[in-house]
């Protein structure tokens, strides 16, 4: 009940002021994802996804890239530090969603920002609804497109590709629309609080190179 009341209070302000009060609140705020029929080419796109083996190392084809990626970790590192203090989990972390998010064709910003909302960067949240981990992955999308193991989805790399594999098919199924698909991921579609709430969040992990670097 004080959730909702906190919640209802800041939706009035605005979504940054939500944002914050979904944070504040404590709970993780449940990815309730719902199974529904998926045809049969986007079910074997999702499980070719998931079972990629390769390790989550960013590769870049020309330096331009390579100098772009560490201006981010390094603002981003020292923005998620209060969130992650252990150095070596905090770099793990980005070099993950970071290789998850472009892999998925997703801004590392946006997913974030999603975690931000649905679980506050904390890696074993679980929600009322039972959606587990950085992500709030529902755990029958391991029946789905996985290997029914639900444990694996506490595991940081596995956690991140379900919840941007998953993300990134509803942008699909919505055309593009990244509001509907927010609503989707989190089983609302149509309502304006949680799409507002991680485009809100978003804001905060934006990237603007500091230095423009270009090819010689």
């Amino acid at each position: 009940m004080a959730r909702r009341l906190i919640v209802r209070a800041a939706a009035r302000l605005g979504p940054v002021l939500l944002a914050a009060a979904l944070m504040s609140s404590g709970a993780a705020q449940a990815g309730n994802q719902k199974e529904e029929e998926l045809a049969a080419s986007v079910r074997l796109a999702l499980e070719h996804a998931i079972r990629d083996g390769r390790p989550p190392k960013p590769v870049f084809h020309d330096e331009v890239a390579r100098v772009r990626y560490q201006q981010w970790f390094d603002a981003m590192s020292a923005r998620l530090k209060r969130r992650l203090p252990d150095e070596q989990t905090r770099t793990e972390f980005l070099e993950s969603a970071w290789y998850e998010a472009t892999r998925a064709g997703l801004d590392p910003g946006l997913v974030l920002g999603l975690i931000q909302v649905e679980s506050a960067y904390r890696k074993y949240a679980v929600s009322m609804v039972g959606a587990r981990g950085y992500m709030q992955v529902m755990p029958f999308w391991t029946k789905v497109i996985g290997d029914s193991n639900r444990r694996a989805l506490f595991d940081m790399q596995t956690n991140l590709r379900y919840g941007c594999s998953i993300l990134r098919m509803y942008i699909d199924m919505e055309g593009g629309n990244l509001y509907l698909a927010l609503g989707r991921y989190n089983g609302s579609r149509g309502r304006p609080e949680y799409p507002n709430a991680v485009l809100a969040a978003w804001k905060n992990w934006e990237f603007k190179p500091d230095v423009m670097v270009t090819s010689r």
